[in-house]
């Protein structure tokens, strides 16, 4: 027997079958058969860019600079040979956590991960900047509530570990995002930017794999987002939980695992 979502999903197809609005239809109701329909911000949907928001939102968004990408430009992540991602969507970098004093308990376990990945981030950023792909940091604020990005910066800069954080700083073009737990998309404004940008596509990169990422890639994926996971360009404190949790992601979540350099090259 067929689900009755697939069921009302096929008959919406065949009712807008040839509309322009057919997809658009056919995408929300599945969605709302999932239950996963985004609320928009208790503001009103208008997005801060002074490195503010109202107190009741629960979330940060901040940008220096004019919109970086015009709506509807595309912007390809190239596959290797033979590989295809598929769909005409546009494409994110989405860097997590990076911006980090490295001053908490699992840091000792941390740090030698994160200077094995840094090269290659740093080259996979260098090259979504160069193609014009949009790039949104997403980063805890460490419990400091009143903290904006400029803050939050400035504090990992000073650190004793700023040579992890000078290579991946954010440029005038960049948007930031506070989280407060591990998912980028919880009680964050993410969702609301990804959809102001026609963003449909992410590639996830930073800290920590087995926690961060992870989650963050499993709620990309439950709002139908695609998701790439550079494998050489995550960080992780358990090697072991790392790699179940790539096997994860790639398997559960149809996320695409890959080296960094397969990525707009």
């Amino acid at each position: 027997m067929s689900h009755p979502t697939a069921c009302h999903e096929r008959a919406l197809q065949r009712r807008f079958r040839g509309t322009s609005q057919g997809l658009a239809v056919v995408g929300w109701a599945a969605r709302t058969a999932l239950g996963i329909l985004e609320r928009r911000p208790a503001w009103g949907g208008t997005v801060c860019v002074d490195g503010s928001a109202p107190a009741e939102s629960g979330a940060v968004l901040s940008r220096a600079v004019p919109p970086i990408a015009r709506r509807g430009r595309a912007h390809g992540v190239f596959p290797p040979a033979g590989g295809s991602l598929g769909g005409m969507g546009k494409t994110a970098l989405i860097v997590i956590d990076m911006i980090n004093t490295y001053d908490h308990e699992d840091a000792d376990s941390l740090i030698p991960s994160v200077e094995s990945v840094l090269p290659r981030a740093t080259g996979l950023l260098e090259r979504a900047r160069r193609r014009g792909v949009p790039v949104i940091y997403v980063n805890d604020n460490f419990g400091e509530w009143r903290s904006h990005h400029g803050e939050i910066l400035d504090k990992a800069l000073s650190g004793p570990h700023s040579r992890l954080v000078e290579p991946l700083r954010p440029d005038d073009s960049s948007l930031f995002v506070v989280k407060a737990r591990h998912s980028v998309f919880f009680e964050t404004p993410l969702t609301y930017l990804l959809h102001q940008q026609g963003i449909d596509r992410l590639v996830l990169c930073g800290q920590v794999t087995e926690q961060c990422v992870l989650y963050s890639a499993l709620d990309a994926h439950i709002r139908h987002l695609q998701v790439i996971v550079p494998r050489d360009a995550v960080a992780h404190i358990h090697a072991d939980l790392a790699d179940a949790a790539l096997r994860m992601m790639e398997r559960n979540m149809g996320a695409r695992v890959c080296d960094s350099g397969e990525l707009w090259t």
